[in-house]
């Protein structure tokens, strides 16, 4: 059935956060709104100055293109526009579009009188790029210490970063980022078959509904926490990988300068392990 036979009864007046009704429109089926606008905005300018930025580079080979911020010796000045002043644009116009994009996201949830769950966790996603791209260059005294954008550059970057202060999977905050984005993969994967082997009952057998759902995980793992349950623990289970794979990165440079393994000295000294503490 096609969205547009039933939305109209959804493009309801109101709820802007800024502009009133002068950018309150649709084009197509598409929301505009004045943080539509500046989305469109930013991303084209964003884009064009990518564009521009691989035009006078050396190459135009896909993988190869990098945008470098601006060297250390520049610290958090503004640099030449071919010495790193141009990542620093096209990062002004990232974190625009995505928090333009997050607002106009919030006018939708108004609208149609729904929580701002959508907005929030799309946040904890901005808050993770610019704790890359602002916080901790910031933290650090200079915008060089931002990953480039670029393909390989920034993979070569992620690499670097991690050898610098050795096992970077020995940080604590990394830990829990990487606990939440696997363990928000199992949960949803388990709860999207649940889903289809309910709808997909197999040849002449009805199709089973939230009852056999919630039984299933009942007899599986002892528990089923229901169905607007699971889509709850999904929801938190995302927002945190996101905010600890920011918390991990902020940890890394302006609080912790040393091999993340060293960090957990504290547990080798106890004196539980000594001699003494069996005493």
């Amino acid at each position: 059935m096609a969205l547009l036979s039933f939305e109209r009864k959804y493009r309801v007046g109101g709820g802007t956060l800024i502009g009133g009704s002068t950018f309150d429109f649709w084009v197509g089926p598409f929301y505009v709104g004045f943080f539509g606008v500046t989305t469109i905005l930013f991303s084209l300018v964003g884009t064009g100055l990518i564009f521009y930025g691989a035009a006078i580079g050396p190459t135009w080979q896909p993988f190869a293109i990098s945008i470098a911020p601006p060297d250390m010796s520049y610290g958090l000045s503004w640099a030449p526009l071919r010495e790193g002043g141009l990542w620093q644009l096209i990062t002004i116009c990232a974190t625009g579009a995505f928090c333009s994009w997050a607002l106009r996201q919030c006018e939708i949830a108004r609208k149609l009188g729904m929580g701002l769950h959508v907005p929030v966790a799309f946040s904890a996603a901005i808050f993770a790029y610019v704790s890359l791209e602002i916080f901790r260059p910031v933290l650090m005294g200079a915008w060089g210490n931002a990953f480039p954008y670029g393909i390989m550059s920034h993979l070569d970057w992620v690499s670097n970063t991690g050898y610098q202060y050795l096992h970077f999977h020995y940080n604590p905050a990394h830990m829990l980022a990487v606990t939440c984005f696997f363990t928000t993969a199992l949960v949803l994967g388990m709860h999207g078959g649940e889903i289809l082997s309910a709808a997909n009952p197999g040849k002449g057998r009805p199709i089973v509904y939230g009852e056999h759902e919630s039984i299933y995980f009942r007899d599986a793992i002892s528990y089923s926490i229901g169905e607007l349950g699971i889509h709850r623990l999904g929801w938190l289970l995302a927002i945190n990988a996101s905010v600890w794979s920011a918390v991990c990165i902020l940890l890394s440079g302006p609080f912790w300068t040393q091999g993340w393994p060293y960090f957990f000295n504290w547990y080798l000294s106890l004196p539980i392990w000594s001699s003494q503490g069996w005493v």
